[in-house]
């Protein structure tokens, strides 16, 4: 039972805590007489063994299983009493010695999500984001769909910039720079595709070929940077080329031959398909500016500490994300530092979602969690499977998800209750 509660902070409690001898005793008592029908022991029968006998025998094990059981339970009798939030694994602060017959008294200490007495999010207003699909911006769609499709086809035209050219080459490279000094090196290549304007070869070699026409033969000097990846790094070779063949890309017209391509009757269901995903897609960036404005608003309404366990958690989290992409030079007390005021923004945010979640009895169902698992698979192109794999094998369960699907609930409850401004 709980004999005191001390704070030792806002967001950290001392509990004494006392287990009474008869809860024990009368534990000990059943493990005991467990054991004696078990038990087997020379010259009784089972079940018969006097009671000495089995307390010598298994005296000490069952008061150790006693302990692992019952110490647990009064701990958690303690903090339902306390009416805390454990975010920590408790610690022990003192030890004890075990006698039969005597109480236990424990001082644990353990961090707790903080009390909020007037919690507010009753009036909040929000400014309403317009949303407005442009006629531009379904033909950059379209355009950038048409360029999916497009093809490299052959042309007799000369060669332009961004064709894809096949060529024939010879190169020299002369004596004065060649590796032994005073010997001319020669290298030849055939069937080589260059994208004009693209890749490790410098402008000036693609100008020499820019203009030119298959089957033409020709011959240019270019200079390649010391830092080039190619083996004429550094030097100015000359090159014999022939024009093997030339490729440009063909773009699709925006018509109704290209809308059934896509699956579309013709190019106005096309255009209509695709000014409701811009609409559905500006929709959902509206309600995150708007979701945003809330928290930011419920967070000016509320100060309050953060657990140090929680901070340090989301902090990890975020260096942990930094190092998976890497090229970061900061050492991880650099990046602590800079990222501290907006991961404790995201744990205070969070902290009161859910204890508004929780005073107003929003729960996560499964069909929560099948929708929010298929609407990630839709949207990365993973499966379902790997979605369930991947919060699995970071988090150990579902529960990173399910905190995610919790809080949305709890956004969209509080945008659906604030006022609108427009």
């Amino acid at each position: 039972m709980l004999k005191a509660l001390e704070d030792i902070s806002s967001t950290k409690k001392r509990l004494k805590i006392e287990v009474p001898a008869e809860a024990i005793e009368s534990e000990i008592k059943k493990g005991l007489n467990e054991a004696q029908k078990r038990a087997r022991i020379p010259g009784f029968r089972p079940g018969k063994a006097p009671m000495y006998l089995i307390e010598k025998k298994f005296g000490k094990e069952i008061e150790a299983d006693v302990l692992e059981k019952i110490i647990p339970e009064y701990y958690l009798k303690a903090i339902k009493e306390a009416d805390i939030t454990p975010v920590s694994r408790p610690v022990m602060e003192d030890s004890f010695e075990f006698k039969r017959s005597e109480p236990i008294s424990m001082t644990i200490s353990v961090e707790v999500r903080p009390k909020i007495e007037n919690l507010n999010y009753e009036n909040l207003t929000v400014k309403e984001v317009p949303v407005k699909v442009e006629d531009e911006e379904i033909e950059d769609v379209l355009n950038r769909l048409a360029e999916e499709k497009a093809l490299y086809e052959s042309v007799d035209d000369a060669v332009n910039t961004g064709d894809l050219v096949t060529i024939d080459y010879s190169a020299t490279i002369p004596k004065s720079q060649g590796l032994s000094g005073d010997i001319a090196e020669e290298t030849v290549s055939e069937n080589v595709v260059l994208k004009i304007g693209s890749g490790h070869y410098p402008q000036e070699f693609f100008d020499g070929i820019i203009g030119k026409k298959k089957d033409e033969k020709f011959i240019i000097e270019a200079t390649f940077p010391d830092d080039s990846p190619t083996m004429f790094a550094g030097k100015r070779p000359k090159f014999e080329i022939t024009i093997k063949d030339i490729k440009r890309r063909n773009i699709p017209p925006i018509d109704d031959e290209f809308a059934k391509d896509m699956g579309f009757e013709n190019i106005g269901q096309l255009r209509d398909k695709v000014r409701e995903n811009i609409l559905a897609a500006k929709n959902r960036d509206a309600e995150r500016i708007k979701q945003r404005e809330i928290l930011d608003k419920l967070l000016e309404l509320h100060s309050f500490e953060v657990p140090e366990v929680m901070l340090n958690s989301e902090i990890n989290e975020i260096i942990s994300e930094i190092r998976a992409i890497g090229k970061d030079t900061r050492t991880d007390e650099e990046i602590r530092e800079e990222v501290k005021p907006n991961a404790e923004k995201s744990v205070r945010a969070s902290i009161l979602l859910e204890l508004i979640g929780e005073r107003e009895g929003i729960k996560v169902s499964d069909e929560d969690m099948k929708e929010e698992i298929l609407n990630t698979a839709m949207r990365t192109y993973v499966s379902p499977e790997n979605i369930i794999k991947y919060y699995t094998a970071r988090d150990g369960s579902l529960e990173g998800l399910k905190q995610s699907v919790f809080e949305k609930k709890v956004l969209k409850f509080l945008l659906n209750k604030a006022k609108i401004q427009e």
